[in-house]
């Protein structure tokens, strides 16, 4: 994600009916074109007045926030992690239903968390029992070794030095016009459409393991 002022909104990666039942495409269309455009404006206003910062990347504004003035550190925090986190729970699904990790990948999760069950059984426990608005996040910290994590609002697991590798949105705008308050029941139906290349394709790129 190395785009930098004025940032645009990244396309959808699959047509707003590819995830269904499991996603609808009111749901995307809304998430995506309205929620994800909003933070990508805001960003920009934000920015429009300070040169200095305009070729900063999403990750510089994220992870290097403190030195950024005062007066736009919040709204910067807020917004680049709002693009940086939709962004990539946009890419980390896909239209192909109950695919599976590769056998080198799932040796991974079954090395850190038992099973591929019990993984599933942490990231959903996080993801329901984040408080409020906020992310559940599969994440590998700098010696290669995984967790799952959970962040409120729009922060990343990006200060903490752990690198991303899928992320599952759990603001109320990304389930609510489906499935109301049944959350649970979007992260069961949410395993069904990860993008499990992307995912392995992030773990190749973080810090070169």
């Amino acid at each position: 994600m190395s785009q930098h002022y004025p940032f645009t909104l990244e396309p959808l990666p699959y047509a707003y009916d590819a995830l269904e039942p499991q996603i609808d495409a009111e749901t995307l269309h809304f998430h995506h074109d309205k929620h994800l455009q909003t933070y990508v404006d805001n960003l920009n206003k934000t920015l429009e007045k300070v040169p200095d910062y305009h070729d900063w990347s999403l990750e510089k504004l994220i992870t290097q926030g403190d030195s950024l003035p005062e007066a736009i550190r919040t709204p910067v925090r807020n917004n680049a992690g709002g693009v940086y986190n939709h962004q990539l729970y946009f890419r980390c699904m896909g239209p192909e239903k109950d695919t599976r990790p590769s056998q080198k990948f799932m040796e991974e999760l079954n090395r850190y968390f038992g099973s591929f069950e019990d993984w599933k059984e942490k990231m959903k426990t996080a993801a329901v029992t984040q408080f409020g608005s906020g992310w559940a996040w599969l994440v590998v910290d700098q010696e290669g070794r995984m967790h799952v994590v959970k962040t409120p609002n729009q922060d990343t697991p990006l200060p903490s030095f752990m690198r991303p590798l899928l992320l599952v949105d759990v603001w109320e705008h990304a389930y609510y016009l489906q499935y109301q308050n049944r959350r649970p029941e979007y992260v069961d139906r949410w395993f069904s459409v990860i993008n499990w290349k992307q995912v392995e394709e992030n773990f190749e790129k973080s810090f070169g393991c």
